[in-house]
């Protein structure tokens, strides 16, 4: 299967007010919604180790994954990640409105 630019949505919520909650986005390329998921794993992984080591978080990497907007206190909820294709919702193909 050809690779594709695909969105991974991981919800999260502050572990000291689990009242507070959100979302963490992660784009990149890839050729399922499986390796998706996978590579967004990683890449959070590898940069929750860097910072916890003190080190600079890795910037993007060659299929264009990566981690950015580290929140410490923030839980990651993996098994309710989701992964789709992405769709730019600024495109000039966008039909309908929306909202920042």
């Amino acid at each position: 299967m050809p690779s594709s630019f695909y969105e991974v949505d991981v919800p999260i919520h502050d572990t000291t007010n689990p009242a507070r909650k959100g979302v963490h986005v992660f784009t990149g390329v890839a050729d399922s919604p499986a390796t998706a998921l996978r590579r967004a794993h990683e890449v959070y992984d590898a940069a929750l180790a860097a910072h916890t080591a003190g080190h600079e978080i890795p910037g993007k990497q060659q299929d264009s994954w990566g981690a950015r907007g580290l929140r410490p206190g923030w839980q990651m909820e993996w098994p309710a990640a989701k992964a789709s294709l992405w769709h730019n919702p600024v495109s000039w193909l966008t039909r309908q409105p929306f909202e920042l």
